[in-house]
Formats: structure tokens, sequence, C-alpha cells
């Protein structure tokens, strides 16, 4: 065993980013990733701000970045980590540090795992509370508590086995993701074809009942830890695909009576209609959200998948129409006066199917790698602690691969 150890003595630096936002350059090579792109352990480059080359060498010229290098967001959120691709096209974008740790003492894989696991997630978010906006300092970081760590033989080890389920989650995700995007490619050329559509189309309020409504008129404690999910506007941002089943919160029976919520029923469209507006769930069972949705059932059932993709498509139109000083929102009234262009129901009906399975393949896909992450999580700390034997481990790997 090696320790016990802080961060800073298993690390060659540990350096904080620049604390100005870097400017775009469309046609940049290069990403500055902050926390708002750092999700699940990955880089969502879409989330990410492109740069110029030159703007790269500014924002790394205290540390160049090199792959086995980890990106650590230190605000808004703390705990989220990431690897530096092999393309070492990634700067530190605000609110994050550059970590490279030295290879004699701790392997890099093993320590992402570390950082991103439960447990340190948990110490991690201690230690930044207390302040209004919750945050660690550089010198917070640099000291936090490793403890004992496994020999260098031992990491490696036990990066290998979390390593073969993180391939598998990596490949998980890039399936449901292409499956969700043969299904909005398909609605494309659909849509695209305006001989197949309803050229005097329909109205919102003519197809589909709105909704959405505030939380239980008290907030006493025993309205919640209910049966029913409570679905805010975070539960559906933070999705890897369009569906959703469990929420961070639920509650009762008698707190949704005594709220101006409803509940909805599984197969409802969900789509965020204020500040972040047009994320969007397919709730997979019943389920009540609170204002900061509009919800859609198609009076029709035949038409809800392609309502789902029509609303999808549409969500610049959306922003368009919204409103609001304090933050944007869509108001549903007049979200109901849209127009709808539906195709004839033959054609409305072949492309239900088809979206429906997708979304099947998709749901599937990110139901296993949830399942996944949660042995990956588990495994970690009692191969730490030498409960479970590194060969074991590979065995209850190989169990579900």
């Amino acid at each position: 065993m090696i320790g016990p150890v802080s961060l800073d003595e298993v690390c060659i630096s540990i350096v904080d980013c620049e604390h100005k936002t870097a400017p775009i350059d469309e046609a940049g090579e290069f990403f500055a990733v902050g926390t708002p792109a750092m999700r699940d352990g990955v880089i969502d480059y879409s989330q990410a701000r492109r740069i110029s080359r030159d703007t790269f060498e500014k924002w790394t010229r205290r540390l160049s970045p090199r792959v086995g290098d980890l990106l650590f967001a230190r605000e808004a959120p703390v705990g989220p980590i990431v690897r530096i691709p092999v393309g070492e096209n990634v700067a530190p974008g605000q609110r994050t540090v550059l970590i490279r740790p030295n290879p004699d003492v701790v392997d890099s894989r093993f320590l992402y795992y570390f950082l991103g696991s439960p447990m340190a997630q948990q110490r991690l978010q201690d230690r930044a509370a207390g302040s209004t906006v919750a945050h660690l300092n550089v010198a917070d970081i640099r000291d936090f508590e490793l403890g004992l760590l496994p020999a260098l033989e031992g990491q490696y080890a036990i990066a290998e086995v979390l390593g073969a389920l993180d391939d598998k989650i990596a490949a998980n995700r890039k399936l449901a993701a292409t499956a969700d995007e043969l299904a909005r490619v398909h609605f494309r050329e659909i849509s695209s074809r305006s001989v197949c559509l309803d050229e005097v189309g329909s109205a919102y309020d003519d197809v589909a009942v709105i909704g959405g409504g505030g939380t239980p008129k008290t907030t006493m404690s025993e309205y919640w830890d209910g049966d029913i999910p409570w679905a805010t506007p975070t539960d559906v941002t933070a999705l890897d695909v369009p569906s959703i089943g469990s929420t961070a919160r639920s509650i009762t029976e008698e707190g949704l009576a005594n709220s101006s919520a409803k509940l909805y029923p599984a197969g409802s469209v969900l789509m965020t209609s204020r500040a972040t507006i047009g994320a969007f769930a397919i709730a997979e069972e019943g389920i009540a959200v609170n204002q900061g949705f509009i919800v859609v059932n198609a009076k029709d059932p035949e038409n809800q998948w392609w309502l789902f993709h029509d609303m999808r498509a549409r969500v610049d139109e959306f922003i368009a129409h919204a409103n609001g000083a304090t933050f944007l929102e869509i108001p549903r009234g007049r979200f109901k006066t849209l127009p709808v262009a539906i195709p004839d129901r033959d054609v409305v009906a072949d492309f239900s199917a088809k979206a429906a399975e997708l979304h099947r393949v998709s749901v599937s896909a990110a139901t296993e790698s949830r399942s996944l992450t949660t042995l990956r999580d588990a495994l970690l700390p009692r191969l730490m602690s030498g409960e479970l034997r590194v060969r074991d481990a590979e065995k209850s790997v190989e169990a579900v691969l």
C-alpha cells in the first residue's frame, strides 16, 4: 500500500484555469472544456467552446495538457472529472483545474476512477459545502486526502477491470445516440416531403393536452418520498437519452392532491419551458412535473411520436417565442397556438412504429449502462480494501459483458 497521501503528493502538477471566458472561434480545432461539457466522465463537445490555436496556447501556457492528465471541476458543480483525450486538443475551461498524476506513484486511470467514485465525490461535496456557491479552491484540491492507495501494480489491475466496464458503457452511449439520431433523420426525411403533410395543419391546442404545476402548498416533509416521480428541469437536462423513469424526488398522492400539478401517464412528452428551453423526455411511467415544463399528450395517440419529434425539431422556434425578464419562458398559451403539420395516418403509423423501436433500443442501452455504472462504483472500494480480489472482480465483470 501507498500512503496515506494527499492528491498533491501523488501529482506532478495541479494548475488552475484562466479566470475568464475563452473567446469562441467557430473554425477552431481546439476546445475550452468547462463544467457544462463534463458529463458522466466524458467530454460533451457540443457544450464546449471551440477555440483557436492561439487561444489554446494562451489558456494552457502554465501547463500544456497531455494524454493521461485529468480535468476536474471545482465549481458549478464540484466534482465532474474527465481525462484529456488522445488528440490533446482540450484546454481547461472556467472553474476547472488541470491535474497531472505522477506515473511513478499513481496510475492516471486509477486516479480518475478514484476521484469520480461516489465515496470521493461525497467527500469533495462535503468539503465544498458551507459557502453561498459550493466550490473548492485549488489549495483544497491539493490538500484532498486520498488515504491509503494500492501499490502501482494493484492500481493497474483495478483500472483494467473498471476500464472494461467503461468500454461497454461507452459503446452503449454510442448505440443510444445512434438510435436516437436515426429517429431524428427519419422524421426530417418525412417532414421534408410537403406532399405528405396536411398543409392546413393543426394547432397544438387542438391536438394536445398541456400541463405542468406547482409544488404542494406546504413543504410538509410527509408529502415527499412517495411513489410518484416528481420531475424538475434538472432531472431532464441531465438525461443521456430522452427517457425518464426515476427522478431526484418523489411525491405522495396526498402531496400531489395538495399541489397544482397533475399526474401524467406513461408516454407523455415533457419539454422544459423555463430558463433552459427544449430539453425533452418521454415519461416511462406515471409522472408529475413542476412549473418548468410543457407536457404534451396527443388526443389521437397515433400522433404522439410525431409530436415528440416535431417539438424536438423546433426548439429554436420555441425560444424565439419566449419572453421574460428574470429568465426566458415560452408561455403555454402561446405554445398552444403554434401550427403543427401532421402527415397522413398511414405515414404517421409507419413512422411511429420505427421511432418507438429506436427509442426502445436507446433506452435499453442507457438502462444497461446505469447498471454497469453502479457495478463499477461498487467494485472500487471493495477492490481497494482487499475485500474483493481482482480475479474475482474480473469474473463479475465478464458475467455482465
